[in-house]
């Protein structure tokens, strides 16, 4: 893996002569230069959530108009709701209605990252339903990092569900490290309700309607105090989040495969007024994959 951007004096081999190989090159400089398998450490440094007082962009571009005021503490993590996504070449999110096919183990590498760094992953019933989802992990490599940070040692799930058609006995509401959420409007079915509730799962409430409201939900997620948020979609959930403006970063995956055929792109649904412009924050490679985070500007 090496890092193309964002672009800095060490991206040039250093003029040290015709001969100089990576020994010459400081080890700081070799993990732009040098094409190998970053550790965790480094990936956890590399996409890290960003706190207040700092810019939403690496390298000087405008801060985040959305931060906190100046009552909030510097230094304390800021509410911030990144997406993780992986898209072929020809803009297909998933392939025979799995992101797998498309996905690498670096891919893989970045998404256990991600996981590893949240407080909470939210993700869309139909997603939960495709792809089996489990309890997140608690993963040794971060522990320590999240110790530090006073997080559980493993991220909670939250589901969005508006009908509440869920299988409360699978392992994901059973056996999770940190208890599960079901994220839904005020009125959903009271039947399913109240099978959450009998089944000692949490539902919040955080729409009028059957469904969500995606800002609601990340206040409501924030009042818990699950302020590192990330969403892995699906399609739908993520369009939502754009539409309401509430996206802050989208981790885009662009994977060298060509699918064709009739699959979602990462995001659907309703469109918001006017296209919202993101910023490139860094572009990451290995084999063939871009592995790159835009930032709301």
């Amino acid at each position: 893996m090496r890092r193309l951007f964002p672009v800095t004096d060490q991206t040039a081999e250093p003029s040290a002569g015709p001969t100089a190989g990576p020994a010459a090159v400081p080890s700081a400089e070799r993990s732009v230069l040098v094409d190998r398998e970053w550790s965790l450490d480094e990936l956890a440094d590399a996409y890290a959530y960003p706190r207040v007082g700092e810019e939403a962009i690496r390298g000087g571009a405008a801060a985040d108009p959305h931060a906190p005021g100046p009552a909030a503490e510097p230094g304390r993590p800021r509410v911030w709701l990144r997406a993780n996504m992986v898209s072929s070449l020809d803009g297909a999110a998933q392939h025979d209605g799995r992101s797998q096919p498309i996905s690498s183990a670096a891919d893989m590498r970045i998404f256990g990252t991600l996981r590893g760094l949240a407080d909470v992953i939210v993700v869309g019933a139909e997603t939960v339903r495709q792809e089996g989802y489990r309890p997140a992990r608690a993963r040794e490599a971060f522990a320590e990092r999240r110790a530090a940070a006073g997080q559980t040692p493993a991220p909670a799930i939250a589901v969005v569900s508006a009908s509440l058609d869920l299988d409360f006995s699978l392992p994901l509401f059973t056996e999770p490290k940190t208890p599960t959420l079901v994220l839904t409007g005020a009125a959903a079915p009271r039947d399913r309700l109240r099978a959450a509730r009998d089944a000692g799962v949490e539902t919040v409430i955080a729409g009028d309607g059957p469904g969500i409201d995606p800002a609601r939900a990340v206040a409501a997620l924030a009042e818990r105090g699950l302020v590192r948020l990330l969403t892995e979609g699906g399609p739908r959930l993520l369009g939502q989040f754009i539409a309401a403006g509430a996206l802050d970063e989208l981790c885009l995956t662009v994977s060298p495969m060509l699918t064709a055929g009739d699959a979602q792109r990462i995001a659907g649904g309703p469109s918001p007024t006017a296209p919202e412009r993101f910023a490139l924050a860094s572009v990451l490679e290995e084999a063939g994959f871009l592995f790159t985070r835009y930032r709301r500007i």
